[in-house]
């Protein structure tokens, strides 16, 4: 535990519970989760100024902010989403894991705005997170999926699964190809230490589904594109 550990126990949870109250309300009024994205976006912005995390993005000419797409990207540290959140310019949902949307307030905000909450495993309640992540693409959304999924404690790359581009090819939503270098020492897994750092995030031409014979050469294609920024922009 550390000085921007207390910054987050005393001073982002009390306005992190606020704005959860917030977006209850506006989830109300607005039923697209539009508004909830608004209110989620700002939050990430203002946890990377909380923690003194500067934010370097790379590529955001590679995307229209008026499309949507299925995001993907590697996952290193609690960061990641909010900094997610706050840098690209979408109107974007998070497929995360059940657990979270049992917090309660927090869980009901999360569902009500949209995101796919996702057992993991093989199971028919994997299966059905899967359906709903595809129905949200198929709406006209953008969605995203950590394809890893679960953390690297080392902030190198772990293997994709190849779910999140069963959704892609499904869904008939470009994949558009993030990574994120530096999170892992921002949050580093298994410790409540919350250090300062920078990040970089780089953003990469999207991917057609329909332009690859099986899903298999799409996931193959998308480690590449990931893999190549990452070896590229990690000692720069």
């Amino acid at each position: 535990m550390n000085f921007r550990t207390l910054v987050f126990l005393f001073i982002l949870i009390p306005i992190t519970f606020f704005g959860i109250l917030l977006t209850l309300i506006l989830n109300v009024i607005d039923r697209s989760g539009n508004s909830f994205h608004k209110v989620a976006a700002w939050w990430g912005r203002l946890c990377a100024k909380l923690f003194g995390i500067s934010i370097e993005v790379i590529g955001q000419e590679n995307y229209d902010s008026d499309q949507h797409y299925l995001v993907i990207s590697n996952h290193a540290g609690m960061a990641d989403i909010p900094l997610l959140l706050g840098v690209m310019k979408l109107n974007l949902r998070f497929m995360a894991k059940e657990e979270l949307g049992k917090i309660p307030l927090f869980g009901r905000a999360l569902k009500q705005a949209g995101y796919v909450m996702i057992k993991r495993g093989q199971n028919r309640d994997a299966l059905q997170s899967l359906f709903a992540a595809i129905e949200l693409l198929k709406k006209g959304h953008s969605l995203h999926i950590f394809p890893e999924g679960t953390r690297s404690q080392t902030g190198e790359l772990l293997p994709f699964k190849r779910g999140a581009f069963r959704v892609a090819e499904k869904g008939g939503a470009p994949i558009l190809p993030v990574t994120i270098i530096g999170s892992h020492l921002i949050t580093p897994k298994k410790s409540l230490k919350i250090n300062k750092g920078k990040i970089k995030v780089i953003i990469d031409k999207p991917l057609e589904p329909s332009a690859f014979n099986n899903i298999d050469d799409l996931m193959a294609a998308c480690s590449k594109v990931v893999t190549a920024n990452f070896n590229r922009y990690r000692s720069n």
